[in-house]
């Protein structure tokens, strides 16, 4: 579990293709205080780490997350967006956040607003229904509250630090991103569909 509040930036510095794809890490933050097995969202997509070393670390993306995730996309040298998993006590400063990308959505536009940016997201149509105005979704794995909604497109509105801290202040038009709606939207969602699907009857 997450909160879309990015800590720290890691850049890929190894990329090795096998069934999937072996990632390393490098990163500025004290990786013998990660335990091997923990869960680190990387863009929005949750690894497990499976070996450490000073400064740096290993993670496996396996197909699956390769197909629904822009994982496949990303190459050495790339920056990351690092978030280390909620622990309980920590302040929830974003909105919870599974770190199980929902799907990818691609930059339409990114529009100046005094020092902050708006970004204008395309998504896939059956994403539309669990976004909503005011409400929360992680672009990236950034917890940012959308402003506007259509049933093919949403803006976020990205403030300085924001741009600074995670690779939003990067983003361009054309570039694709990993979405993931809100979790309480998800579920209302469920429960909408099951109550609308016709029920069996006893023989």
């Amino acid at each position: 579990m997450f909160t879309g509040i990015v800590t720290h930036l890691g850049r890929l510095v190894s990329v090795a293709e096998d069934d999937g794809r072996t990632l390393t890490v490098a990163v500025d933050f004290d990786t013998e205080a990660v335990p091997i097995g923990a869960s680190i969202a990387h863009d929005g997509v949750c690894l497990t780490v499976l070996a450490r070393e000073p400064g740096r670390y290993r993670v496996f993306v396996s197909p699956e997350t390769l197909a629904r995730t822009t994982a496949g996309d990303w190459k050495e040298g790339d920056l990351l967006n690092l978030e280390r998993s909620l622990r309980i006590g920590d302040e929830l400063g974003g909105h919870l956040v599974f770190g199980h990308v929902d799907a990818v959505g691609r930059v339409e536009a990114v529009e100046p607003a005094g020092d902050s940016r708006i970004l204008r997201v395309s998504m896939p149509p059956d994403l539309a229904p669990l976004v909503a105005v005011k409400g929360s979704i992680a672009v990236d794995g950034v917890s940012l509250t959308v402003n506007a909604v259509d049933r093919e497109q949403f803006t976020v509105m990205v403030i300085p630090h924001t741009l600074d801290a995670t690779t939003l202040g990067r983003r361009r038009p054309g570039d694709r991103v990993n979405l993931e709606a809100d979790m309480l939207a998800r579920y209302v969602a469920r429960q909408l569909a099951f109550r609308n699907e016709p029920r069996g009857h006893a023989a």
